[in-house]
């Protein structure tokens, strides 16, 4: 890594005097880095700006259990001490430079092509459609984003700690940065992941509109990967979760190891007499 790279990530370092997470952060900074050979001026601002989100977001406190760990049917991952060391084991996927090279390559029009015909057969079946104002939740590089622009829907956008311009941008599934009834359909493949899944689906449910459709691709016959932080073992949770929303349809999908697609809809606002 060049002699600027340094300098910059150890004034950050010094200035944010948050030693415990930054310097998980900035290792993986570093590898990242190395592995990319410090030649991209665009990758280098998206990894550092990341580290200033992550430190500032942090700084809210979430809390220390998960209601969702009472539930039946779904069981928290132990070993996370706190948000940040989540955080960290994420980013270890998420800004794997291997990884992050099979997702834009290989991956990248195989996904794309399986995602699409996911969205066509929710179009069908009208719960989405070219006027849908449309989030991924958890879109790593876009696949989803972009096969839902194929689809015709062209107002689409993803989220993810890392963003990935044009079509993903930066935030964390558990305080999403939109404002209340911002979509009319949400999609997300990484309820696996959430830490706190009761927070996952509230904030989704927060910013869906009314009538707004939410569709989860989840792993009920098999256990995820050792980046999840929880695991699923029938739909039940999610009933009980979507409080405010009322299950449309459950059937089986062959979602890149997720077996099974779950829909919800936004139930209308009620207002007294």
């Amino acid at each position: 890594m060049r002699a600027g790279t340094h300098i910059y990530i150890h004034t950050l370092y010094t200035q944010l005097n948050y030693k415990p997470c930054m310097q998980q952060y900035i290792k993986i900074y570093d590898q990242t880095t190395i592995h990319m050979k410090a030649k991209s001026f665009i990758a280098f601002f998206i990894l550092s700006t990341t580290l200033l989100f992550l430190y500032i977001s942090h700084k809210t406190t979430l809390p220390t259990t998960t209601a969702a760990a009472s539930i039946p049917d779904l069981k928290i991952r132990p070993g996370y001490t706190t948000y940040e060391s989540y955080i960290h084991h994420q980013l270890n996927k998420t800004l794997n430079p291997k990884l992050r090279e099979i997702w834009k390559t290989r991956d990248w029009d195989r996904k794309i092509r399986v995602f699409a015909g996911f969205f066509g057969d929710l179009k069908k079946k009208n719960l989405l459609s070219n006027s849908s104002k449309a989030l991924s939740v958890g879109a790593r590089m876009g696949q989803e984003v972009e096969a839902l622009k194929r689809v015709g829907v062209s107002d689409s956008i993803g989220l993810d700690l890392v963003p990935s311009p044009p079509l993903v941008v930066r935030g964390d599934f558990h305080r999403q940065p939109f404002d209340d009834g911002s979509f009319d359909f949400e999609f997300s493949n990484v309820f696996d992941h959430a830490l706190y899944p009761e927070k996952f689906v509230g904030e989704i449910e927060r910013t869906l509109r009314p009538g707004g459709v939410c569709v989860l691709h989840v792993a009920l016959k098999r256990r995820s990967d050792k980046y999840s932080a929880n695991d699923l073992f029938s739909v039940e949770p999610l009933k009980k979760l979507f409080k405010r929303s009322e299950l449309v349809h459950v059937r089986a999908v062959d979602g890149f190891g997720l077996d099974t697609e779950v829909v919800f809809r936004k139930k209308p606002v009620t207002r007294a007499l």
